[in-house]
């Protein structure tokens, strides 16, 4: 597959594949860092919201049309960081799962290896359940605030 054999007297095969597996982990590790910047945008969309709930409150009819145009605009917000979050995690999964195959596929007759195997892999399988469960997390995050600008876009009176 790589030009090489395995087998167990072979430590530079070893050391080979897990650094044509690392060379994903980076992208991996670029994708993490924009979940971070997502969940931070969507962290200030959800403040965003708080206060502008709270103006709202006591708003006149026609700063409340004004508050309801901002609040939907946030919805919007929210709903696309929602997408970008689904897509990044995605890749992220993706990744995983293709350094997954690279690495079974590299070590699949190589018997010596299988504590290898299983501490690499294990680590893969790992963050791929990781990088889901994150993005179900973000995911839920995103309806709560969708739903709090439904609950406010209701409470505001005036046009909508």
């Amino acid at each position: 597959m790589f030009g090489f054999s395995l087998n167990a007297t072979e430590p530079d095969s070893i050391a080979h594949i897990i650094q044509v597996a690392l060379a994903p982990a980076f992208l991996l590790s670029a994708l993490a860092t924009l979940l971070n910047v997502f969940s931070t945008r969507l962290g200030r969309i959800s403040d965003k919201v708080d206060g502008l709930s709270a103006e709202a409150a006591r708003a006149t009819e026609a700063e409340a049309a004004r508050l309801t145009r901002r609040l939907t605009f946030l919805r919007r917000r929210s709903f696309v960081l929602d997408v970008a979050v689904v897509l990044a995690s995605l890749g992220g999964g993706l990744i995983g799962l293709a350094v997954l195959t690279l690495f079974v596929g590299a070590l699949r007759d190589a018997a010596t290896a299988s504590v290898l195997f299983a501490c690499f892999g294990a680590a893969l399988v790992c963050t791929v359940a990781a990088i889901a469960a994150f993005m179900t997390e973000i995911l839920m995050a995103g309806r709560g605030i969708r739903d709090e600008v439904d609950h406010q876009k209701d409470k505001v009176p005036g046009p909508r």
